[in-house]
C-alpha cells in the first residue's frame, strides 16, 4: 500500500496539483477582479524566472520548452486564426520531440540546430498572419473524419492527431524515465492542451500556459533538490540529507548502520552491474523498514536508519525482521549476456543465477556516554563491527 501511494505521488506532484489549482483559482470571486493585472506579472515572472534557472542549470531542453510555452501565448495572443491552427499543430510536437532529445547545451552543434529550428518555425508561423498566405494554410483546418464529436472539441483535427501522438511519446518517455521532470513533461502538454481549447478568447489561455512553465519549473526545481540530496542508484536519501535530519533530532532517538556483507567479493564475481543492482535491492528494503525509521545511503555499501524518538528495545523487532527478510530472499543475478528487455519467449532459467546475501546491522541510542548524533554514529559503528566479528548476518546493539 505504501508503495502504491507513492507511486500516485509521483504521478500527481507536482503537475497534476498545480494544473487543478490553474483550472479552480480563475473562478474564485476573490479574485475574478484582480486577475487581469496579476496575469501580466505572473507571465513574465514565471517565464522569466524559469528560463534564468534552466540556463543557470544548464537546461537547454527546458529553456525551449518554456520558449515554445510563451511563444505560443504570445502567439494566440497577437496572432489571427491561421496563427492559432500552426500554434496548435506544432506545440505539442515541439513538446514531444524536447522531451526525448538529450542535453547538449546551447553553443554545441547539436544546441545551435535546435535554436535554429524553433527560430524558423517563429518565422513561418508569423508568416501566415498576412492575408496572400491565409489560402495556403486551409490544410491546418483539414476534417479527416466526419464527426460532431470532434467538431465539438474545437481543436482542427490535424492539432488533435499531433497532440494525441504527443501525448503518447511524452507518456512512454515517463514510463521508460519516470523521474520528476519527466512526469512534469506530461503534465505541462496537459495543460498546453487545454490552452489550446480555451481558443485566443480570455485569459484562460495565457493562465494554462503559465501553469505549464510553472511545472515545468517546480520540476527542475524537485530535481536539483533531489540530485543535491539523495543518492540516484537506490533513490534512498543520500549523506548529506543524513546531516540535516540529525541537525533536527531530539533527545531520544537511536540510529542502526547497515551493511551488506561480502560486498567487495560479490563486486568482484558479479560485476559491478550487479553490484548495483543489489544495492537497490537492498535500499528498496530499507525503505520499507517500519517502525518509524528513514533510511539512507550512507556510502558505498553501508547504509544508515535513523528512528527520531525511539530506544533501542523499540526498534530491534523490525531491523530484525528486515535482516531475516533479506537473507531468506534471494537474489537473482542477471547473466552478463541476458537481454535488458524481456523476451516474448524467454527460455527457463537462462542468464539466471540465483545467490543468498546477507546484512549485518549495528544499533545505538543517544544516551550520556553517546550524547551526541555522531557519538551514536560511532557507536553504531562499532556495534556493527561486532556484529562482522561475530559472523555476519546478525544484529549488535
Amino acid at each position: 500500500m505504501k508503495n502504491v501511494l507513492k507511486r500516485a505521488l509521483r504521478y500527481l506532484l507536482p503537475g497534476g496539483v498545480l494544473l487543478l489549482a490553474a483550472t479552480i483559482v480563475p473562478s474564485l470571486a476573490a479574485l475574478r477582479d484582480s486577475l487581469p493585472a496579476l496575469l501580466p506579472v505572473s507571465f513574465y515572472g514565471v517565464f522569466g524566472v524559469g528560463i534564468l534557472l534552466a540556463w543557470r542549470f544548464d537546461r537547454s531542453r527546458l529553456v525551449l520548452a518554456l520558449l515554445v510555452l510563451a511563444l505560443a501565448d504570445r502567439g494566440l495572443l497577437y496572432g489571427g486564426p491561421s496563427v492559432s491552427r500552426a500554434v496548435a499543430l506544432l506545440l505539442p510536437l515541439d513538446l514531444a520531440a524536447l522531451s526525448w532529445l538529450s542535453e547538449r547545451g546551447f553553443l554545441t552543434p547539436r544546441g545551435r540546430v535546435k535554436l535554429m529550428v524553433l527560430l524558423l518555425q517563429v518565422l513561418g508561423v508569423a508568416s501566415l498572419s498576412r492575408p496572400e498566405l491565409a489560402a495556403a494554410t486551409t490544410w491546418l483546418d483539414h476534417a479527416f473524419v466526419e464527426s460532431a464529436w470532434l467538431r465539438a472539441v474545437g481543436l482542427p483535427q490535424p492539432a488533435l492527431l499531433a497532440f494525441v501522438l504527443a501525448f503518447g511519446l511524452v507518456a512512454a518517455r515517463f514510463t521508460r524515465h519516470p523521474t520528476v521532470l519527466e512526469s512534469g513533461s506530461v503534465w505541462a502538454l496537459g495543460a498546453a492542451f487545454l490552452a489550446m481549447l480555451a481558443g485566443q478568447a480570455g485569459p484562460a489561455p495565457t493562465i494554462y500556459f503559465t501553469t505549464a512553465a510553472l511545472i515545468l519549473v517546480v520540476s527542475l526545481v524537485e530535481t536539483s533538490h533531489s540530485m543535491a540530496y539523495g543518492d540516484e542508484l537506490t533513490g534512498l536519501p543520500g549523506r548529506r540529507a543524513l546531516n540535516e535530519a540529525l541537525l533536527k533530532l531530539g533527545g531520544r532517538y537511536a540510529i542502526a548502520m547497515v551493511d551488506i556483507d561480502h560486498f567487495k567479493r560479490f563486486n568482484d564475481e558479479h560485476g559491478h552491474d550487479v553490484g548495483d543492482e543489489l544495492l537497490r535491492m537492498v535500499g528498496g528494503r530499507l525503505a520499507d523498514v517500519g517502525g518509524g525509521g528513514k533510511a539512507y545511503r550512507y556510502g558505498g555499501e553501508e547504509f544508515a536508519v535513523l528512528f527520531p524518538s525511539k530506544a533501542v528495545e523499540d526498534i530491534v523487532p523490525y531491523l530484525e525482521a528486515l535482516r531475516v527478510g533479506i537473507s531468506v530472499s534471494a537474489f537473482t543475478v542477471r547473466g552478463r549476456r541476458r537481454p535488458r528487455e524481456k523476451p516474448d519467449r524467454p527460455r527457463a532459467g537462462a542468464g539466471r543465477k540465483k545467490v543468498s546475501v546477507t546484512v549485518s546491522i549495528g544499533v545505538a541510542e543517544a544516551s550520556r556516554q553517546h550524547p551526541t548524533p555522531e557519538r551514536v554514529i560511532e557507536a553504531a559503528d562499532a556495534a556493527l563491527y561486532r556484529a562482522k566479528k561475530a559472523g555476519r548476518n546478525r544484529l549488535c546493539t
